[in-house]
């Protein structure tokens, strides 16, 4: 509890430098910028014919669940475990987590071993097995409403169960998959493929709009929270914003106004107007989605390191980026500066920012999951359980739980709502 990060700017870290829109105007003038309420979302509204049962509370199936974590694994991360609940169903690495939005009570999780399984964060019991894949799972996530999961594997193949039912409820074999999300007001779910296309299905009827990139992979993408655009990064360095409704790109940001290198992740802020995006040319952008300017950050690029993730604080102008390094990067938005250099002493893999805090959470290569204070830069705590890399995890909306996936072939549940916190 009481250890400290290092300080100070690493030379290696790229600074985000002032986004000028027009002339001399700085960044905060953006982040202070009210676009206003927006119009109706026509595309929630084309998918409110599609009418599904509300989720059962159901027992589930018994079978296969471990509440206590196996013994006797050995290996060089070996020591406590802080987890509450081990899911040890998976025989291979787990790739994903998902957590479902509406009640934050059930879990899906995709592996290496080409299964993926929904089932419940207080005991671990499997509800069900999202069965028929055959190349490893390396996407899942439940729809807005909690009432359907989807699930993805890298050969393309797309499948969406209902949840109350756990029936099959919808499949599709696109090209080699790279991303995949749920737009968050409908049924209706997105994905990126290695052939430069992003996909947009209405569920589950089929309904698709097909929005062609570069002829490259859509690496990374995120629906926008009005639901009516969605930003996608491409192997080739290039941004795009979209349009859904048209099916048209708004913005696209190539050359020296995009990345040096494929995309690697991007996020939003909590009204849209500001996008991050990452790349392996280990520099992050910041881009207003209004006119798709970009700030252009300077920085070295480095054949060692990356940017592996990156997120908005929803209560401080605050951003944080994580390096394939282990340095977690604080940066302030209204000065344009590096607020805080936190050090991790192996790669980070995903961070997460708590909601309504100015913690951040991250997970990193060495199995284990720290929380920061990103006011002032220090690590406030740790959890430990996995005895190798972390390579997903989710927290829940109350940040009562971290639910975390291994290439220690398990899933842990984290209960971070203790007294010394």
């Amino acid at each position: 509890m009481e250890s400290e990060s290092e300080s100070g700017a690493a030379a290696d870290t790229p600074p985000l430098e002032t986004l000028s829109f027009h002339g001399d105007e700085e960044i905060i003038e953006v982040v202070e910028l009210d676009p206003g309420p927006p119009d109706p979302d026509d595309l929630a509204q084309e998918m409110e014919d599609v009418d599904f049962e509300e989720e059962e509370e159901e027992e589930g199936n018994e079978e296969g669940w471990v509440l206590e974590p196996q013994e006797g694994v050995v290996g060089s991360m070996e020591g406590p475990d802080d987890s509450e609940v081990t899911f040890a169903l998976h025989s291979a690495s787990v790739f994903c987590v998902s957590l479902d939005p509406k009640t934050n009570t059930l879990a899906v999780t995709g592996g290496e071993d080409d299964k993926a399984f929904v089932w419940r964060l207080s005991d671990g019991e499997l509800l069900f097995e999202c069965a028929g894949h055959k190349d490893s799972v390396t996407c899942a996530g439940f729809s807005h409403d909690s009432t359907l999961v989807a699930t993805g594997d890298m050969s393309g193949l797309l499948k969406v169960w209902q949840v109350d039912t756990k029936e099959e409820v919808w499949s599709f074999e696109a090209g080699d998959l790279e991303w995949m999300e749920w737009h968050p007001r409908a049924p209706v779910l997105l994905a990126g493929t290695a052939d430069g296309n992003t996909w947009m299905w209405k569920v589950p009827n089929g309904d698709c709009k097909t929005f062609q990139g570069p002829n490259c992979p859509a690496t990374c993408g995120r629906v926008l929270p009005d639901g009516k655009r969605a930003v996608v990064g491409y192997e080739d360095g290039t941004i795009r914003i979209w349009d859904l409704k048209q099916g048209s790109p708004i913005h696209v940001l190539k050359g020296t106004e995009g990345h040096q290198g494929p995309l690697t992740c991007v996020a939003a802020n909590q009204d849209g107007s500001l996008i991050l995006t990452g790349s392996v040319d280990c520099q992050a952008k910041l881009v207003s989605a209004t006119t798709g300017k970009p700030s252009l950050g300077e920085g070295e690029e480095s054949e060692s390191n990356s940017v592996e993730s990156l997120g908005f604080c929803s209560v401080m102008p605050l951003a944080a980026v994580g390096y394939l390094d282990g340095t977690l990067a604080i940066y302030d938005l209204a000065t344009q500066t590096l607020r805080h250099q936190c050090q991790h002493q192996s790669g980070i893999v995903q961070l997460l920012w708590e909601a309504g805090t100015a913690v951040v959470y991250t997970c990193s290569l060495d199995g284990i999951v720290r929380l920061w204070d990103a006011r002032t830069g220090r690590l406030l705590t740790d959890y430990r359980g996995h005895t190798a890399e972390i390579l997903d995890f989710a927290l829940s909306k109350d940040a009562s739980l971290v639910v975390t996936t291994s290439g220690d072939h398990k899933a842990k549940v984290f209960c971070v709502q203790r007294p010394d916190r």
